[in-house]
């Protein structure tokens, strides 16, 4: 969620005074966009770059992603002390802008709860006051060319996402899952018309005319000076990935999600040692960030998972990242707590068959086919797959891709950020 003054909220760093020195200037000139960004890590922080780097006059004041929960809590506090007073700016919102229908449901919905918590002089109608500022935009995710990455089974799906993309133009009409089954508030999605960018979306999303050029499968550029949370493969994903059609490979299943409790990643290790239980045949990759405490399950399922590990750890390199995806065929969800789903997004936008809980922002943006209500139902979609990895290979995703795309997203995002305050609110 962003609150919006013809400017935006997110913040932090270990830049120091020299950040200070650059904000405190930055907040005297004719600023337009003011972005506060208080988890500068992850999906957070790659929003922000790409808002920075688009818009001009824009100073960013950001804290260090590790706590998020203490973060939600307590960075305003830190923000008020810390960000110098202004006549450029306000931080009476205009605009509530959140990334998913369920992230603005979730907030509206549970203020009243909140309040009820404060024994007496409770604010009133806080719900009602705030909801009519209250819209959707998306998450933008900016889709890098990953044909060079692809295997040959996934190039129909490459070429099937890359003209949706090359039509993103027509992106904000498109009818997403809950808005077909539900008829859903599609005026908040639609408040602020998208307008052109300064490129063409093609060329934003840069996805290049070397969708077909299978010449690039056969060599393999991969990273293997890492450490242990720093990326780890344990076998060389072209030796075991890019064989010959003749031979059947294991299902690949990857989790790219931050090694945090809110994540699950219990019960997803439980389905995997349920898996192995039964004798059957898996590679995993585990992705994602870590930050001060990891979760002892993580050491513990990496060892008992033994010769199925396929890559462990974090990747900081974008290349390595899609990479994995690119040659992963399931990638699965089991969060407690999400709000929209970057990883899974970019997951399926390298091919791979999204496993997602019915809950939580999911049911929103991918199809039925691809949730799931219970542990159970996630582990015998999985017992099928690794009997029949080419169930996965040969299936086309069937939603909507374009919708989340930096260049369908862009002009909504330069209108929010450059129109004028609302007078009426």
């Amino acid at each position: 969620m962003a609150s919006v003054r013809r400017r935006l909220g997110r913040s932090g760093g270990q830049e120091g005074e020299t950040r200070r020195r650059r904000v405190c200037e930055g907040l005297k000139g004719p600023m337009s966009v003011l972005i506060i960004e208080a988890f500068y890590g992850g999906s957070h922080k790659q929003l922000v770059d790409l808002l920075q780097e688009d818009l001009e006059n824009c100073v960013l004041y950001t804290l260090p992603a590790k706590k998020w929960h203490w973060r939600a809590r307590t960075s305003a506090l830190y923000f008020f002390q810390n960000i110098p007073m202004s006549e450029h700016y306000s931080l009476v919102a205009d605009v509530v802008v959140f990334n998913s229908v369920f992230n603005m449901e979730s907030f509206l919905t549970n203020i009243g709860k909140f309040m009820k918590l404060i024994p007496d002089h409770r604010p009133e109608d806080l719900e009602s006051i705030i909801r009519p500022k209250c819209q959707v935009i998306y998450f933008p995710i900016k889709f890098p060319d990953v044909s060079r990455f692809m295997p040959k089974h996934k190039m129909r799906h490459l070429q099937k996402t890359l003209s949706l993309t090359k039509n993103s133009s027509a992106a904000s009409t498109v009818a997403l899952p809950f808005q077909r089954e539900q008829g859903g508030p599609e005026n908040l999605l639609t408040d602020f018309d998208a307008k052109p960018g300064p490129c063409d979306a093609a060329q934003q999303e840069n996805l290049g005319s070397s969708l077909m050029q299978e010449s690039s499968l056969k060599t393999c550029n991969w990273s293997n000076n890492s450490s242990s949370h720093r990326g780890e493969s344990e076998q060389n994903p072209c030796d075991s990935l890019s064989g010959g059609d003749d031979q059947p490979r294991p299902l690949h299943i990857v989790w790219p999600h931050r090694w945090e409790h809110d994540k699950d990643p219990e019960s997803f290790f439980k389905v995997l040692m349920h898996l192995k239980d039964l004798r059957l045949n898996f590679h995993v990759s585990v992705l994602g960030e870590t930050f001060t405490d990891v979760p002892d399950i993580f050491s513990e399922s990496r060892k008992a998972l033994g010769s199925s590990v396929l890559h462990w750890g974090y990747l900081p390199s974008k290349d390595d990242y899609f990479h994995v995806l690119c040659m992963a065929d399931v990638v699965i969800s089991t969060a407690k707590h999400e709000f929209f789903g970057v990883a899974m997004l970019e997951a399926v936008y390298c091919g791979c068959y999204p496993l997602c809980p019915k809950d939580l922002a999911y049911p929103e943006i991918f199809p039925a086919e691809y949730l799931y209500s219970t542990p159970e139902q996630l582990s015998k979609r999985l017992r099928n797959f690794c009997k029949r990895p080419d169930i996965v290979r040969k299936h086309l995703y069937k939603g909507e891709m374009t919708p989340f795309s930096w260049a369908a997203l862009h002009g909504k995002f330069r209108s929010l950020l450059t129109t004028e305050p609302r007078e009426d609110l």
